[in-house]
């Protein structure tokens, strides 16, 4: 079993004094796209064996998938210790990508096998599977719109959180021009949906409800934060997970052997 990324004590406890550092609320979706940038609070160890593909935190917890064919995986860790809690390895055809629980099922997607692995969020344990068109990148659970998916595309497509059957779509742009590889996603509590651009630094901050993205986010402070070493071997930016009663986030990437607890502010 590969070494687990340990996050520091108290996390949860301390994420209910962070909202009076709020980043700036989101603009709206006539605004032209703000310039944000990632500001490190907290460096944190992630394992380095972890081909990431989605983080979320839930009830607590942190889980994360993995990607690659005959390395994908899914853990669970307690957000507290960092201790590993489960992990559930797939099988060597299908290559792992986004993950999220929505109410009591866990959707993990593949990438280009066309199939979803609904699961127990307790257990991880498989229930069923399900079958989509195109490809699977990104995913996250929305309140509003239910499951979020992206393919590497410009569009985002909403999916029913029961079924999995598409409901809608939506084409995401910036200043008008679409804005394609989106990757993983995030869901966060201010109603934005946060997506990793695969092969750059950037995430965008985008209002499911137009498309509009409201922030683009230069991560590069992350990986220059990381010495040679660490580097070596790191892959893309990739993995967003909104810390819940905050407005910080832990980010990391492919392969990285940290996890960084961040916060998003003007750049200067």
């Amino acid at each position: 079993m590969s070494a687990s990324f340990r996050i520091l004590t108290g996390l949860l406890a301390s994420a209910a004094l962070l909202t009076a550092c709020s980043s700036p609320a989101p603009a709206t979706s006539n605004s032209p796209a703000e310039t944000l940038t990632a500001n490190v609070v907290r460096t944190l160890p992630h394992d380095r064996e972890a081909f990431t593909q989605g983080l979320e935190i839930y009830d607590g917890k942190l889980y994360e998938s993995t990607g690659r064919n005959g390395s994908s995986f899914v853990t669970v860790s307690d957000l507290e210790s960092g201790a590993e809690l489960r992990r559930v390895d797939l099988s060597a055809e299908y290559f792992g990508e986004g993950f999220t629980v929505a109410g009591d099922t866990a959707w993990q997607i593949t990438w280009r096998d066309g199939v979803a692995f609904a699961r127990d969020p307790q257990t991880l344990q498989e229930v069923r599977r399900v079958r989509y068109d195109g490809e699977g990148w990104g995913l996250c659970e929305s309140p509003e719109h239910g499951l979020v998916m992206s393919d590497g595309s410009s569009t985002l497509t909403f999916r029913d959180p029961a079924t999995f059957e598409e409901t809608s779509s939506t084409e995401v742009t910036v200043d008008g021009k679409p804005v394609s590889n989106l990757n993983e996603l995030e869901c966060a509590e201010d109603g934005s949906v946060y997506a990793n651009i695969w092969q750059t630094f950037d995430i965008a901050r985008i209002d499911p409800d137009t498309g509009a993205v409201t922030a683009m986010i230069d991560a590069r402070p992350l990986w220059d934060a990381m010495t040679a070493d660490e580097r070596a071997g790191a892959d893309v930016l990739n993995g967003i997970a909104s810390i819940p009663g905050s407005d910080r986030f832990l980010v990391t990437g492919k392969l990285w052997p940290t996890m960084y607890e961040v916060e998003f502010t003007q750049s200067k």
